[in-house]
């Protein structure tokens, strides 16, 4: 990986780290945030290599549609849900039933 990469997902990580608990956002969102609305694909790629550290809670992190769609990237199929459970999140059928209520934007709640 390119040390412009390297930059990017370490923007992606010190905002995921911002995501309160019982709140989730998207790649999109994210990648907006950074000014790169069309990279949510690479927040992705990010997410997929935060698993190796644990203070990235990569589990807040969905598709646009509240879809866990990250899952598979996990331990097991079922720990992303079992982890937004634990936050109080209501998943069925691995979408989050409240997304609109829990969704954290950060271009909004990181306005300076």
């Amino acid at each position: 990986m390119d040390a412009k990469h390297t930059d990017f997902f370490k923007d992606v990580f010190d905002v995921v780290r911002l995501i309160p608990k019982g709140r989730v956002t998207s790649y999109g969102a994210i990648a907006n945030y950074l000014g790169t609305k069309k990279s949510s694909r690479i927040v992705g790629y990010a997410m997929n290599k935060a698993h190796t550290d644990g203070t990235i809670p990569a589990h807040r992190v969905v598709n646009r549609k509240g879809v866990l769609s990250g899952k598979n990237h996990f331990a097991t199929p079922n720990r992303m849900q079992e982890l937004l459970e634990n936050e109080g999140i209501l998943v069925k059928d691995n979408s989050i039933q409240n997304f609109e209520q829990v969704f954290w934007d950060p271009s909004i709640e990181l306005k300076l």
